[in-house]
């Protein structure tokens, strides 16, 4: 029980990341907004270095090249038509009060901690010092992501204090993940998750994030956008490297 103890603790502590928003909530609007921008074109690059760099690779080690790439295009598939039911539910002659973008963003983050969390009970099973590392790492590359899917929930007219509460909610995941890992990580094979989060990473970040950040056609902003989403990319290649 002492191993179910510990990976709870570690599994509650990756989910209180998801209130790292609370930093901005004393932030006038205009501020908030510039940020939001930067965080956005941050994050496209993050949610691109993540599906690649860890879901996908991690994927490949057990399952075929092939395979792979059918849950990838599974995910991006399933991620449109979400958007698409989304949008015809949520959406009146094409104007949201809430773009569906931030509901996709949820979802895809809900799947990516669930995996965190198993991954967490996993290593606590091997020894508890390899459990907290295993923790440190993950929170290490979840931060600056946590932060970047914040921002698109603000971006998409979520108000502060519901993103607060749903970025939370998806980041406590990772504790049923947890429970699963510990309880019955064994018998199920979960690795199909990665590449089907992973496709939905890429169909936020290619059909919405990215798309909005080249409406602003002034020079100065395109370049800094683009050398934000560049560096959202290298970060999540360098925690690969590091990660190992």
């Amino acid at each position: 029980m002492e191993i179910l103890y510990e990976i709870l603790l570690a599994t509650f502590i990756v989910g209180l990341i998801g209130l790292i928003g609370v930093v901005t909530l004393g932030l006038n609007k205009k501020l908030l907004e510039k940020i939001v921008y930067w965080l956005v074109a941050f994050s496209a690059g993050t949610l691109l270095g993540g599906a690649f760099f860890h879901l996908m690779e991690e994927s490949l080690q057990i399952l075929t090249p092939m395979e792979g790439m059918l849950y990838l295009m599974a995910g991006f598939v399933g991620f449109y038509l979400l958007e698409r039911v989304l949008f015809w539910h949520h959406c009146h002659n094409g104007i949201c009060d809430v773009r569906p973008t931030s509901y996709l963003v949820l979802v895809g983050d809900s799947l990516h901690n669930m995996i965190d969390g198993i991954v967490i009970a996993a290593s606590f099973m091997v020894n508890i010092s390899f459990g907290w590392l295993t923790t440190a790492i993950i929170i290490s590359h979840e931060i600056p992501q946590e932060m970047g899917n914040f921002a698109i929930l603000i971006y998409s007219k979520m108000n502060k204090f519901k993103a607060l509460f749903m970025s939370f909610c998806a980041q406590l995941t990772a504790v049923i993940g947890g429970l699963i890992g510990y309880f019955i990580g064994d018998g199920i094979n979960t690795i199909f998750l990665l590449p089907i989060a992973a496709g939905g990473f890429v169909y936020i970040s290619a059909s919405d994030l990215i798309p909005s950040l080249k409406k602003d056609n002034k020079h100065q902003s395109s370049v800094i956008s683009f050398i934000l989403f560049i560096l959202g990319v290298l970060f999540m290649l360098i925690a690969k490297i590091w990660i190992g």
